[in-house]
Order: structure tokens, then C-alpha cells, then sequence
């Protein structure tokens, strides 16, 4: 995988949309920092930052921007961008060994911070030499484990801007400062009557327990990102060609399309191709979640991520790189991962004024405890402003969402539920309605004739029947391609008529030899004033009452057959939609079938509510109709014969059948032809939001009533003051648990 990502260019407004890692974020003020200066940098259109994810979204236009000005726009503010092609294992190395170097720095820290700390609070008074040694020991931890913060922090200052690093190295920094000078000349404030008080512990413990707590959530939201790793894992390092006559081993990257692929059992595939030799069985499950093997020959595809079971194979690449389904699937994660949720646009904004108005505070809680006390609260007054400046580091704010979007979206993708961005997540849950299409959604979506009776047996039968297989074979609708399949089985040959037109939602009308014929249907023969014999009629009746849809073929005055059509019902449709009317879910059915036929499927799957013989932009009214009641609406579809209701309905889902998948035309796409899936997808939403709900609740209420806390608010009344140790640690833990409480959606069972 590259670490740049092309995802679309638009030829209108010629701009390209990339994906970059991102280094050096320490925090949500990081991510709006870097916003607001590319958004600022000419030709660039739109930028976002996912703090969790460590990426980059920009849409530029390269006749005025390239990759490397943007890297240094970024750069000067004190982060970088990674504009290089990359592989997926190279940037894996980068953040393993960035994650080795915090590991290492956070050690060392807790190492030489524990004498400092146990010098500080036991034995402050005891040795003269005391404040020396603490000052050998937390030199090292300021100047090297903490470095970062004070680069960051200059970086941002250069720009004045101001972030977490900010925060910590004037706080740590003061800190130490201070002590410093009362080491080397503590008689400045003994001839005033003061004691010179050094507070090196605070500085030590505040850099030791933030590098453990960015230790702690950097793996964490290592594991936040598993489900992208876990997809990236389905394909192949190397891939056996031939080429020139050669068997060769080369890496995925360097397959090309037209190249011959050797696959031998056991193997992943590795990339989108066809058979061209061999047969075999194929585990497919991974795309539509089947579990029995597919069996492929000679002429069918093969798609990356599937296993060969049995045979040898060879394949010609058809797809590869960033083109196959499995790249499509990964990308669309990707993108969905590193969108934001409408919430966290707010939050954006709060966090980019979050910290000016913190450094605000600190300097009032200075100024306030020197002038109620004078210089006797000097310590008071530092070591309430460093409080201040270290736990409202905004760290558990940022990562709120983008964890909780993260997890969630990961976990949609394990279970087959792919989400197309965080907007579509958020917003599922709100739904109250779930609008189902029948056909290839409640049913398997491949009809096949069940039953044909003749108006009247002539010796003109053949003709007849050769005509209407002729009207049938120009027809795309997945009722005539039936009809179709089953007279060329017979041997039947198509003919060509005069004219053909396809009448919308009642059938296709044609004409062979100057007569005019029909096929659809009963509401077409009204309209068309075609007589129906009383036998034909009833047998329709029948047929539509055990489920079947019938097809009228009938000449410009009577109707000559009827066919019925069967279109078995998913196995598990019923479960589905029992499953979504547990989750609180009103279900419809909306078919274009007749009256009997829906009602028959309706009954079988418990279906209260449906609507048939409805035309595309019916189903797209009655959509309407629902939201102007104040419905939220879901609609399930195929996500091509549904476009309109799709494109209508609040949440949109398609259901994926391997290549078919809508994923351009839904918010979600469910890789499975499963409803079940449906109501997973739900409660997968609901989880996700109410994730997100008590993460910004803990990280809002953790600010707002620590920071009155450490200002000193209870000290009047209680005598208490929040140590800055104390402050670090809480800093630390809250960013920890807000991760944590993410994480906890790996574990939801959809």
C-alpha cells in the first residue's frame, strides 16, 4: 500500500485528492494548526486532519500546488507530511521505530524521575546537595525526553499559534526556570523573608507520566486501526509470473496487468484476474461472505483477498495495485476512518480556541493569587498556573471522535458492513424506518420460470414462443433475462423486430412483421385495453397468490399466455428483518410486483407494511412522504435499479454482491446479501454515536472541572491544591481512557 493514495481526480476542476501520513501531531490543536495553514496555501481546496489516524486528506490542484510545498507548509509549523511512495511495511517500520523512540524516552524519564520525586517530597530540606542532584536528574528529562514539546512549541510560537506542546513546555519549562535560579541564588528570596522552593519533581514526574500517557495511546490507537491492517494482510508480499517464457517471483507492487499469475492451493490471490487455465475451488468468503467455495474454470474472475482452495490456476491480471476490489474495499475504509462526523466540527473549533483561552486563565490565576496574597503565595501562584497549563491539555478532546470513527468503522468492515464515511455512520442511527426493495434484497434476485399456460393451444405456439423470447432478449429487467435463460436453454433463436421500447414499470412492447406485441404486466393490458380470457385471468390469480410473479404476453387485442416466475426468498430474510424490528426499526416493503405476489412475500417474511406495482420514482415519493412525517429513512436496495429511493432516503444501503457492489451509489454497503446485516449496521451506528457522546462528556467535564481545581477554586475553602504531579497524571489518564472507551466497540456483537 502507498503512503500516497490517489482516491479521485476531477477533470473539471482539475483537482487531485490525496491521503498523506502525518508525523509530529501531539494533539486536536495540531490537527486544526495544520488545517488552517494548508487551507490558507493557494490551490489548495480543502484539507482535514485525522488526529487518530495519523493522516492527512487534501484536495489540491497540482498546477499550483505540489506534494512538496505542502510538506513544507506543514514542516514549518513543526510536523511533517510523508509525500513519498511508500509501502505499507516501510510506513509500518517508521511508526514502529517512532513508537520504540517515545518508548525508550518514556523509560528513561520514569527512571531518573523517580529519585527526583522521592528527593523532592521526603527529603527537600534534609541534604544540602539535594537541589543539585535533582537539577542533574531532570535536566536530561527536560532537555531530551521532553525536547519535543519545546520544538513543537517554538514551531507554533514562530506562527503564533499555540497547542498541547505549548502547554507543557511553559509549564515545565516555568517550572524549572524557577528552580534553577533558586538553586544558583537562593538568597534573593531568603533576604526577603522567603523560602527559595525548587519544584524539579513536578517537572520530572509532568514530563515522565504525559510521555507514559502518549506511550500508552499511541498503542492503543495502534489497535483502533487492526481492521485496516487486518484487510491489507489479505493479499500477498510476492506473486509467481511468467514472463518471456520464465517463472519469476516478484513483489505485488510489481505485477502488471496482462501478466500471467501462477496460483497454487492454499494461495491467497493476488490480484483481480481471470482464469485461463486450471479449475478449482475458490473461498470467496471475505467478499460476499458465503461460506461454501466457488467453484471457478476457465473464464471467470478472481478477486484479491479470496483463497485458492484445490487446484493450480493460472490467471491473467486484469487489476492490480490500488485498482482491485480489495484495494476499492481498503481505500473506502481508509477514507471513511479519516472523515470526520459533523460533531467533530464543533469540536475543531472548540479545541483551536481551547488553548489561547487556557493560557488566558493561567496568567489570570497567577495574577489572582499574588494579588490576594502577595509575594507569601509566590509558590502557590506557580504551582497553581503550572496545574493549570498542564491538565487542560486537550488531548482526550481530540481524540473523542476520531477514535470512536475509527473503532467503529473498523469494526463494520470485519463483519462485511462498509461504511462510506463518518457522516453515514452518525446518521444511521438516528433511523426509525427501514425501507426494503424485494427483489434481490428480500428474495435471491435470480427468478426463473415456474409456469406458463397458453390462452389457447394452436399450432402457432412455436411462432408465438419464438416472438416472445425475441421481445424478452432485448429486455435488461431481471424477469426477462429469466424468461430469456429459459427458452434458450430450449435452443430457441432470437429475432430481430421492427421496433422495440421498453414502457417503464409495466413491461416492453414490440413489433415483428407489422404486428404489435406485449409482454408485462396486468396494469399494461389495462392501459393497452387488451382483453384477458376469464381461464388465463384466474390462473394469474392463483399463481400471484402462491408468490409468483406473472408476465402477460398478449398481441394488440387479447392476451395469448401467462408465465410465472419465481424468485426464491433469502434464507435469512425473515431472521433480518425480525432482527430489525427488535432493534426499534419500522419496516416496509416496496416492490414493483403485483398486489398478490407482495402480499404473499410480505406474509412469509413478516413484513406489516408494503406497497406494490410502484414505479422507480414512487418508491422515491414514498420516501418522501415518510420524511415529511418526520421519519428518518433508511432504504435498502440493489443500488442500481434503486438509484432514485437511494439517493432520496436519509441512509442508503446496498447490498454487495462481489463485483457489484454500489459502493459509489450508498452511504453503506453490506457485503453480504444478508439482512441481517441491516440491523448490525444499525446498532453499529447507535454504538459508534453514543461512544462518541460519552468520550466528549468525560473529556468537556474533565476540563471543565479540573481547571477551576487547579486554579486554586477550593484552596480557600478546604485548603486543598492540586499538585502539578497530580495534574500530569490526571492529563495523562484521561486521553488513556477516552482511547480505552473506544476500543471497547471492537467487542460489539453486530
Amino acid at each position: 500500500m502507498k503512503a500516497e493514495k490517489e482516491m479521485a481526480t476531477t477533470t473539471e476542476s482539475k483537482l487531485t485528492k490525496t491521503t498523506f501520513p502525518v508525523e509530529g501531531m501531539s494533539c486536536a490543536s495540531c490537527a486544526g494548526s495544520i488545517e488552517s495553514m494548508l487551507r490558507s496555501q493557494e490551490g489548495v481546496q480543502e484539507a482535514n486532519v485525522n488526529f487518530a489516524g495519523k493522516t492527512l486528506q487534501v484536495a489540491y490542484e497540482p498546477e499550483k500546488v505540489s506534494p512538496e510545498q505542502l510538506r513544507e507548509t506543514v514542516q514549518e509549523i513543526g510536523f511533517d507530511i510523508l509525500v513519498e511512495k511508500k509501502t505499507q511495511e516501510e510506513l509500518e517500520e517508521r511508526q514502529a521505530a517512532a513508537l520504540t523512540k517515545l518508548k525508550r524516552k518514556t523509560i528513561v524519564a520514569g527512571v531518573l524521575a523517580l529519585p527526583v520525586f522521592v528527593l523532592g517530597m521526603f527529603f527537600h530540606d534534609t541534604f544540602a546537595w539535594g537541589n543539585w542532584v535533582s537539577l542533574l536528574l531532570t535536566a536530561p528529562i527536560l532537555l531530551w525526553a521532553g525536547q519535543r514539546f519545546f520544538v513543537g512549541a517554538w514551531a507554533q510560537a514562530k506562527h503564533f499559534r499555540a497547542n498541547m506542546d505549548t502547554l507543557v513546555a511553559l509549564s515545565t519549562g516555568i517550572a524549572f526556570l524557577f528552580s534553577l535560579f533558586n538553586t544558583v541564588y537562593p538568597e534573593f528570596f531568603l533576604s526577603r523573608g522567603l523560602m527559595p522552593h525548587v519544584y524539579y519533581e513536578a517537572v520530572a514526574v509532568i514530563i515522565a507520566f504525559i510521555l507514559l500517557g502518549k506511550y500508552l495511546e499511541e498503542n492503543a490507537k495502534d489497535r483502533s486501526s487492526s481492521a485496516i491492517k487486518k484487510l491489507m494482510g489479505l493479499q500477498p508480499k510476492t506473486v509467481r509470473v511468467i514472463r518471456n517464457g520464465s517463472e519469476l517471483e516478484i513483489k505485488i507492487e510489481e505485477v502488471q496487468v496482462g501478466d500471467k499469475v501462477l496460483l497454487l492451493p492454499g494461495e491467497r490471490v493476488p490480484v483481480d484476474g481471470e482464469v485461463v487455465a486450471g479449475t478449482t475451488y475458490v473461498d470467496e468468503s471475505m467478499l460476499s461472505g458465503e461460506p461454501l467455495p466457488v467453484q471457478k474454470q476457465a473464464g471467470d474472475m478472481l478477486f484479491a483477498g479470496t483463497i485458492n482452495q484445490k487446484g493450480s490456476l493460472q490467471l491473467v491480471a486484469r487489476k492490480t495495485g490500488g485498482e482491485t476490489m480489495l484495494a476499492h474495499i481498503i481505500k473506502l475504509v481508509q477514507e471513511a476512518q479519516g472523515s470526520k462526523a459533523p460533531v467533530q466540527k464543533l469540536v475543531d473549533k472548540i479545541a483551536g480556541i481551547f488553548v489561547p483561552i487556557v493560557l488566558v486563565i493561567a496568567v489570570l490565576t497567577f495574577v489572582a493569587w499574588l494579588i490576594v496574597g502577595g509575594e507569601a503565595y509566590l509558590s502557590e501562584a506557580l504551582l497553581s498556573t503550572i496545574s493549570v497549563l498542564v491538565i487542560a491539555c486537550p488531548c482526550a478532546l481530540g481524540l473523542a471522535t476520531p477514535t470512536a470513527i475509527m473503532v467503529g468503522v473498523g469494526r463494520g468492515a470485519e463483519n462485511g458492513i462498509l461504511i462510506k464515511d463518518a457522516v453515514s455512520l452518525e446518521r444511521a442511527h438516528k433511523a426509525d424506518v427501514v425501507i426494503l426493495d424485494k427483489t434481490g434484497t428480500i428474495t435471491l434476485g435470480k427468478p426463473s420460470v415456474t409456469d406458463v399456460v397458453w390462452a389457447d393451444e394452436t399450432v402457432a405456439q412455436e411462432r408465438l414462443e419464438q416472438l416472445f423470447f425475441s421481445m424478452e432478449a432485448q429486455s435488461e429487467h431481471p424477469i426477462a433475462q429469466a424468461i430469456y435463460t429459459f427458452y434458450r436453454e430450449k435452443g430457441l433463436q432470437a429475432l430481430q423486430p421492427a421496433s422495440f421500447n421498453s414502457l417503464t414499470g409495466l413491461g416492453v412492447e414490440a413489433v415483428f412483421e407489422g404486428t404489435r406485441y406485449y409482454s408485462g404486466n396486468e396494469k399494461l393490458l389495462k392501459q393497452q385495453h387488451i382483453q384477458v380470457p376469464e381461464h388465463l385471468l384466474q390462473a394469474a390469480r392463483q399463481l400471484q397468490e402462491d408468490a409468483r410473479t406473472v408476465i402477460f404476453f398478449a398481441d394488440a387485442t387479447q392476451a395469448l399466455a401467462v408465465f410465472a416466475v419465481s424468485d426464491p426468498i433469502k434464507p435469512a430474510s425473515a431472521e433480518g428483518i425480525k432482527a430489525m424490528q427488535e432493534a426499534g426499526l419500522e419496516v416496509y416493503m416496496l416492490t414493483g410486483d403485483n398486489q398478490q405476489t407482495a402480499a404473499a412475500v410480505a406474509r412469509q417474511v413478516g413484513v406489516a407494511h408494503y406497497k406494490a406495482e410502484l414505479l422507480p420514482n414512487d418508491k422515491a415519493d414514498f420516501v418522501k412522504k415518510l420524511q415529511a412525517e418526520g421519519k428518518v429513512v433508511a432504504m435498502v436496495g440493489d443500488g442500481i435499479n434503486d438509484a432514485q429511493a437511494l439517493a432520496t432516503a436519509d441512509v442508503s444501503i446496498a447490498m454487495g454482491q462481489g463485483t457489484d457492489i454500489a459502493m459509489d451509489v450508498a452511504n453503506i454497503t453490506l457485503m453480504r446479501s444478508d439482512l441481517m446485516q441491516v440491523a448490525g449496521a444499525v446498532k453499529l451506528s447507535r454504538a459508534t454515536v453514543q461512544t462518541i457522546h460519552q468520550n466528549l462528556f468525560w473529556a468537556f467535564f474533565y476540563n471543565v472541572i479540573c481547571i477551576p481545581v487547579a486554579a486554586g477554586l477550593l484552596y480557600p475553602f478546604t485548603g486543598f491544591l492540586l499538585s502539578p504531579m497530580v495534574a500530569g497524571a490526571a492529563m495523562a489518564l484521561s486521553s488513556v481512557s477516552v482511547v480505552g472507551n473506544s476500543l471497547r466497540l471492537r467487542g460489539k456483537r453486530l
